[in-house]
């Protein structure tokens, strides 16, 4: 049965559009593969991929430049990468590029994506391996999000705790929150240690008011602070008045012992008679009152004689002299 010349017409248009399809998609994909250009290959390697696929993309600078070839697994840990990149693009990318992978958008296909370094190199060639970058993926990102989550609620529960106790007046905290006593008390305390530093800073500038008075080069005061010989003597003539002091101390206590041996003796003057061990104990107890006293007369005469305090006891003479003076008019 023969075909009619507009069936005919039909079928000739079907072919030919289904011929222009064919050839169009044809083109579409090896455009997409980089099958109608020169291209160089060109590889990296990774540590993982994060769901790389054979025909995904890979741009230079945000531009697509080629496709993913080949992905070889090499070792549990090492992946690589074969690239097919236009042959044009070796002008432009160098040998310092790093790859990474990243996905197209928030949740499109993964791509590599070549960043050019800084610093002069060398253009890429065919065969050249780039060095490689691996970001933090999404699952990584995940895992670590659950475990700051978990810590988080960990440390919302100790929070709580801690807050509850503090509510209910446990601890110190808590006690300095809920208790008015204490907090009174505390504020009393804050108050006080103001006032002292107050009275601190008070005597403080009232000594740098008399140091600011005081004649170094003249006063007692002065030689005492910079003269290094007088101020030896000084301590010698006060460590004589102290060996004195505890002599005459001493002293006083023997006799303290000896007046109530004596008071709670019988027949008193007939034992200080008769005991020749009291005797002696009195004798010695004098001597040690001579020697103490005349001790003391020796460093009063030293402090006398003394330039630090020679003005001092000259002053102490001339009031005598003047009160003599006086009640002699009188």
């Amino acid at each position: 049965m023969k075909k009619s010349a507009p069936e005919k017409f039909k079928l000739g248009m079907f072919v030919v559009i289904g011929t222009l399809l064919l050839i169009s998609a044809l083109y579409f994909i090896g455009n997409r593969q980089n099958l109608f250009t020169q291209n160089i290959k060109i590889y990296s390697y990774f540590r993982n991929v994060n769901g790389l696929q054979t025909g995904n993309n890979v741009r230079y600078s945000g531009i697509n430049v080629g496709t993913v070839s080949k992905t070889d697994i090499l070792s549990d840990t090492l992946i690589r990468v074969e690239m097919l990149i236009e042959e044009k693009m070796n002008k432009v990318i160098r040998k310092n590029a790093v790859a990474t992978i990243g996905s197209d958008g928030l949740v499109g296909s993964m791509i590599v994506n070549i960043i050019p370094a800084e610093g002069a190199a060398e253009r890429i060639e065919s065969d050249d391996v780039i060095q490689s970058y691996s970001k933090i993926g999404m699952n990584d990102m995940l895992t670590t999000l659950n475990v700051t989550n978990e810590n988080a609620a960990l440390l919302t529960s100790d929070l709580l705790k801690i807050t509850s106790n503090i509510n209910q007046g446990k601890g110190t905290l808590g006690m300095l929150i809920t208790d008015s006593t204490v907090a009174t008390d505390f504020k009393q305390t804050i108050l006080e240690f103001k006032k002292t530093s107050m009275g601190a800073s008070k005597a403080i500038e009232s000594l740098n008011e008399i140091m600011a008075t005081v004649n170094f080069s003249e006063s007692v005061a002065g030689v005492l602070l910079s003269d290094t010989v007088s101020a030896s003597k000084m301590k010698n003539t006060i460590s004589n008045l102290e060996q004195s002091s505890k002599d005459i101390t001493t002293v006083a206590e023997n006799l303290n012992a000896l007046l109530s041996q004596i008071k709670d003796g019988q027949g008193t003057l007939h034992y200080l008679t008769q005991e020749s061990t009291l005797v002696r104990d009195i004798d010695s107890t004098l001597q040690n009152i001579k020697e103490g006293t005349a001790r003391f007369n020796e460093n009063m005469e030293a402090l006398k004689h003394n330039f630090l305090l020679r003005g001092y006891f000259k002053k102490i003479e001339r009031e005598q002299r003047k009160a003599a003076k006086k009640s002699s008019r009188n």
